[in-house]
C-alpha cells in the first residue's frame, strides 16, 4: 500500500543555547505533523510519499533532502517559490512543546487545485494539521479530501494560536470530519484538542464516541498522554491500551509518530485495532526519549514492544 501524507513542512527553530542578554543559539529542525508522519512511516519501512509544498529556498532545500534521507518519496511534492514557513519553539519543563507560526505569504498555505494527485482505492491518505485549516489553501485540502478514492485518515492536530477562533476552528474541523466520514475514515486527536475545540475537559472519549457516530467514521483515536491511547467505534465500543513509561525529553512528534505506527499496522490487519494501537503507543513513546522528531525504526519499534 502507498501512503500519501497531506500537509505541511516546516522549519522548527528550536532554542540550544542562551550566549547572553541580547543572543542566543537555535537549531533549525525539519519539522511539521505531516512531514514527521511521513518521515516516521518510512522509517517503518513503509512506502511513503510526501504531498506537500516545498520552497525552493535554502530551508525548503533542507525539509526535501530530509524527507528523502528518511526514505520518504517527494515525487508528488510540489515545488514553489513561496517562501517556508517556520515555528518558533518553545519546551516547558517537561519537555512539553509549545510554538509560535510566522506562516502568511509562505509555502504550505498556497495550494492550487491543480497540484493534487489523484489517488486510487489502493492508496491511504493521511492528512491534517495546520494545512487543513488555514487559508487559503485549507479549502483546496478539503475538496482533495472529499473527491479522493483512496483511504483517508484526519490528525487534528489543533493548534490554537494559529486559529484562536475557537468556534471558527470547529466549523473548519467539522467540515473535515464529515468529509473523512463520506470514506468512512479515522480521525485522530489528543485529550487536550477535545478539550479545546469544545472548552470541556471532562470526557474526551464521550465527544470521541459522539462524532465518530455523527460523522460517520469508523474510528476516533484519542491520544491520553502518559494514560495511553483509546479507539472508539461509532457504535460506543471502546478499544483502549496503556502508556509506556520512559524518560522523556521532549514530546515533539509524538502524536505524528503515533499516527505512523499505528498506521502501518492497521492497514496490514484492521481487524486488530489493539495491536495497531500499541504499536502506535510505542513509536511515540521512542520518539518522546530523543530531542526532536527522530522516529524510530520497525526493528526499535519490535524491540520496545518485547
Amino acid at each position: 500500500m502507498r501512503f500519501v501524507v497531506c500537509g505541511e513542512a516546516l522549519i522548527d527553530l528550536m532554542p540550544e543555547e542562551s550566549i547572553s542578554p541580547a543572543e542566543s543559539r537555535w537549531i533549525a529542525r525539519s519539522g511539521g505533523g505531516p512531514l514527521n508522519t511521513s518521515a516516521a512511516l518510512a522509517k517503518l519501512g513503509r512506502d511513503s510519499h510526501f504531498l506537500g509544498r516545498l520552497s525552493n529556498d535554502a530551508f525548503g532545500r533542507q525539509l526535501r533532502s530530509h524527507l528523502e534521507a528518511s526514505g520518504v518519496q517527494t515525487d508528488i511534492s510540489v515545488s514553489t517559490d513561496d517562501p517556508t514557513s517556520v515555528a518558533v519553539v518553545s519546551l516547558d519543563e517537561r519537555g512539553h512543546a509549545s510554538y509560535t507560526f510566522h506562516f502568511e505569504g509562505t509555502s504550505n498555505f498556497n495550494w492550487k487545485a491543480d497540484e493534487f494527485p489523484v489517488l486510487d482505492s489502493d492508496d491511504w491518505l493521511h492528512f491534517g494539521s495546520i494545512g487543513a485549516v488555514i487559508g487559503p489553501g485549507a479549502k483546496r485540502v478539503l475538496d482533495f479530501v472529499r473527491s479522493t478514492q483512496a483511504a483517508v485518515s484526519f490528525d487534528i492536530n489543533v493548534r490554537p494560536s494559529c486559529l484562536p477562533d475557537r468556534a471558527a476552528y470547529f466549523a473548519l474541523v467539522t467540515d473535515l470530519m464529515t468529509a473523512v466520514g463520506g470514506h468512512a475514515g479515522i480521525v485522530k486527536a489528543s485529550d487536550e484538542d477535545i478539550a479545546w475545540l469544545v472548552d470541556d475537559d471532562t470526557d474526551p472519549l464521550g465527544y470521541a464516541e459522539a462524532w465518530a457516530a455523527e460523522f460517520g467514521l469508523s474510528l476516533f483515536i484519542v491520544t491520553l498522554g502518559a494514560d495511553g491511547v483509546a479507539a472508539v467505534k461509532p457504535d460506543g465500543r471502546v478499544i483502549r491500551v496503556p502508556g509506556n513509561r520512559v524518560q522523556v525529553v521532549d514530546t515533539v512528534g509524538a502524536g505524528d509518530t503515533f499516527m505512523a505506527g499505528f498506521l502501518s499496522a492497521f492497514a496490514e490487519d484492521p481487524d486488530n485495532v489493539a495491536a495497531a494501537l500499541a504499536r502506535g503507543a510505542a513509536a511515540a513513546a521512542i520518539v518522546c526519549t530523543r530531542k526532536g522528531a527522530q522516529p524510530p525504526s520497525a526493528a526499535e519499534v519490535d524491540a520496545f514492544l518485547e
